[in-house]
């Protein structure tokens, strides 16, 4: 019998777990045991009714396009419950001088892809449009190397297209800024676009051209569930062996001894022949420092920066006043805390009565993790003074709900691609051990479930145990 050990009960641990556990179920000589030092289970992934209102905490959906988490969803038997973005309603502000402005029509990921909304479009200054212009003869290039998503926007489109949505966007998703996010890390088919066809204009539209008929135009955008992103974390602990899960277990060292690895527990010390760290690299630093401090020291490396989520309830008077669309992003130029505010009534079905008004704030990101530090009354009142500026919202809230994720986001600076790599060598010279997380190749949950699933697959091929799923893990 082959034991594992599972360290971190995030999204990215239970998906590793649930494969670990679909292997032991079909007869294989496996079993696991999870360890999570928190009272409980799914990370991020957090749900709360208030008021007829469905809030999330952590992320409130996925790229449809990454298929991991969908197709996860769906083998635990929630396919009936996932549902789609209202796509038809899908509008984005950007806030500019103090007003929202409507992303023009066209703009695929702060690309343009349509020549006359953007001309007619207020978001950007006739220098900046004359460069979006110019931008549609910009000739192959290909990098010697890395550099930041700023730098390669800047060379295409100017500095304004950087302030306006290439930091925003990046702030959204990943909590970081342009000028330090890696290119070929973060927007990977972005270098790839203009080493072939120089403009990412042109090649946004024949990457367009060349889609399936049948793929993203049939679809939303993102992805959730009925009942909340809790639900795919709550049915997957559902689905393991409640035995081999342990909460509040403060993993303090995890060292290899005698062909096998030792994890250590408070008082208690358990071996096992692998062990899937599936934690953040900085966690995973500490706990392999013993071991190999090289590996340590690549794994720190990583960084991560912060985030608040706020949410707040109003009636339908607000409702009704409230812009249309999704919500708005706040470039850093405006001088507000505020990185993002979503409308989530708009954006998912199931998320408010139709008497309701609900809103999701976001603060904090690699420049703000001050923010932590201050009262959850603090917070509100920032929120609600810079809603009162951007929206003219005077309205006391229903409710009010703080959510507070300390680095909980891994940032992907110039040169990740690379550490990666000499994170794989150094993995591959402590036989058993493997690596889940956001710190790696995606953070988003689909890029979590991936990575915990391909920890499973790895670990089981070096115990020489086949690792067949139905689920698709990384190639």
């Amino acid at each position: 019998m082959k034991r594992i050990a599972i360290i971190g009960g995030g999204i990215s641990g239970l998906s590793a777990a649930y494969a670990l556990e679909k292997k032991r179920r079909s007869g294989a000589g496996v079993e696991y045991i999870l360890y999570e030092s928190s009272a409980r289970l799914g990370g991020v992934l957090v749900t709360e009714k208030v008021d007829g209102c469905l809030i999330e905490a952590g992320p409130d959906s996925f790229l449809t396009e990454k298929p991991w988490a969908s197709d996860l969803c769906r083998e635990i038997g929630l396919g009936d419950q996932l549902i789609g973005s209202n796509d038809a309603d899908r509008k984005t502000h950007i806030l500019v001088r103090g007003r929202l402005v409507e992303m023009p029509d066209g703009l695929m990921f702060m690309v343009p892809t349509k020549i006359l909304p953007t001309v007619l479009s207020p978001l950007f200054s006739w220098k900046t449009k004359l460069r979006m212009a110019r931008e549609w003869f910009h000739p192959p290039h290909k990098a010697n190397g890395d550099e930041t998503v700023a730098a390669m926007v800047e060379r295409h489109y100017g500095p304004e297209m950087v302030d306006r949505l290439a930091d925003p966007l990046l702030s959204g998703v990943y909590g970081g800024e342009a000028s330090q996010l890696s290119i070929r890390a973060v927007l990977t088919r972005f270098s790839d676009m203009e080493a072939k066809h120089g403009s990412l204009g042109r090649a946004m539209l024949a990457a367009r051209k060349n889609a399936p008929k049948s793929s993203a135009t049939s679809r939303s955008l993102f992805t959730s569930l009925k009942e909340g992103m809790q639900q795919m974390g709550d049915s997957l602990v559902a689905s393991l062996d409640g035995d081999s899960l342990l909460t509040g277990a403060l993993v303090q060292a995890v060292n290899r001894e005698s062909g096998g690895w030792v994890v250590s527990a408070g008082l208690q010390s358990d071996q096992f022949d692998a062990v899937i760290l599936a934690v953040s690299t900085q966690s995973a630093a500490n706990l392999l420092r013993m071991t190999s401090s090289t590996l340590a020291d690549e794994l720190a490396g990583v960084t991560y920066s912060s985030s608040v989520t706020v949410a707040l309830g109003y009636d339908q008077n607000v409702r009704a006043a409230l812009p249309p669309g999704f919500g708005f992003l706040v470039p850093r130029s405006e001088g507000k805390r505020m990185l993002a505010a979503t409308f989530v009534h708009n954006k998912f079905p199931h998320r408010a009565p139709d008497d309701r008004a609900l809103l999701r704030c976001f603060l904090g990101g690699a420049r703000d993790e001050a923010i932590l530090s201050l009262s959850d009354d603090e917070i509100l009142r920032i929120v609600r003074e810079e809603l009162k500026q951007i929206l003219h919202l005077t309205a006391e809230p229903l409710f009010t709900r703080v959510f507070k994720w300390r680095s909980a986001m891994a940032q992907y600076g110039v040169g990740h691609l690379e550490r990666l790599q000499r994170i794989e060598g150094l993995r591959r010279r402590l036989p058993g051990l493997a690596l889940a997380g956001n710190g790696y190749n995606g953070i988003g949950v689909p890029d979590c479930v991936r990575s915990g699933m391909g920890a499973t697959e790895e670990t089981l091929k070096t115990l020489g145990i086949s690792a067949s799923h139905s689920v698709s893990t990384p190639t």
